[in-house]
């Protein structure tokens, strides 16, 4: 599967932005999906992840509430929905799939990755 993330941007603090994941292939249903973010001179950080049905959400806790991870699987899309962002939310976004019935909160249990999306929030 081939991934590619759209959305980001630079905003304000408080402001709202939605990410967008759109994958290729015809098995989308069959991963699971994650948004990892990185940071200049921080390590790629987990953000959200969504099971293969949707029925399971996981956040990071520096995320809760806040952002919101869905999936439209006749669109092949993943989101992540993101409220009152805040500086420290800057980074490039990276959208991740992982095959299988897990729902991976750790970067090295996807499989494949999208090129990143830079969002940047200005306070």
């Amino acid at each position: 599967v081939q991934l590619q993330a759209s959305g980001g941007g630079l905003v304000q603090t408080g402001d709202s932005l939605r990410l967008s994941c759109a994958a290729s292939g015809r098995t989308f249903s069959s991963y699971a999906m994650g948004w990892f973010r990185q940071a200049p001179g921080k390590e790629r950080e987990f953000v959200a992840a969504i099971s293969r049905s949707g029925g399971t959400t996981l956040y990071a806790d520096s995320v809760k509430g806040r952002f919101t991870i869905s999936r439209d699987n006749a669109k092949k899309t993943s989101y992540l929905q993101m409220i009152s962002l805040k500086p420290e939310d800057t980074a490039v976004y990276y959208c991740a799939a992982q095959l299988g019935a897990l729902t991976p909160t750790t970067a090295k249990r996807y499989d494949y990755w999208g090129q990143g999306t830079e969002v940047t929030v200005s306070s």
